[in-house]
């Protein structure tokens, strides 16, 4: 599986720049290569972001997520969600699962990892609680 070379710039950019909030990746299978479908601002919230993400279809996706430590000191943690929908086809679960630890060798700085097969496994509330 290819990886389009717009996914590494993209994400370069929301890692060193803080240009997006987030973005939403997708196998073509067309053409064999991850691209990117979405990207979403810096004033996006997560809100906007899990509804980016298609209810019956698998994507991966890189959250910038930003919190406050118990010390008060601001923190910004990469995420890379790996979305899996329950409804979506096999095929496409297979096809995501077998090419995602190559994609996110590609993309350098992720630090924290979520797989998600329905929303509630990604609620805001996970999110946090694995960042701090």
């Amino acid at each position: 599986m290819a990886v389009n070379d717009e996914c590494k710039l993209k994400f370069l950019e929301l890692k060193a720049k803080r240009n997006y909030r987030f973005i939403v990746f997708k196998i073509d299978e067309n053409n064999q290569q991850v691209m990117v479908e979405k990207v979403g601002g810096p004033n996006q919230s997560y809100e906007d972001f899990t509804n980016s993400l298609p209810p019956a279809e698998c994507r991966y996706a890189v959250f910038d997520f930003d919190f406050t430590t118990d010390e008060n000191c601001q923190k910004s943690k990469i995420f890379f969600i790996a979305w899996a929908p329950d409804t979506s086809k096999v095929r496409s679960k297979m096809l995501y699962a077998s090419s995602k630890d190559r994609f996110k060798r590609e993309l350098d700085g992720i630090q924290l990892e979520l797989q998600a097969t329905d929303p509630s496994e990604m609620s805001l509330d996970i999110v946090k609680a694995r960042a701090i």
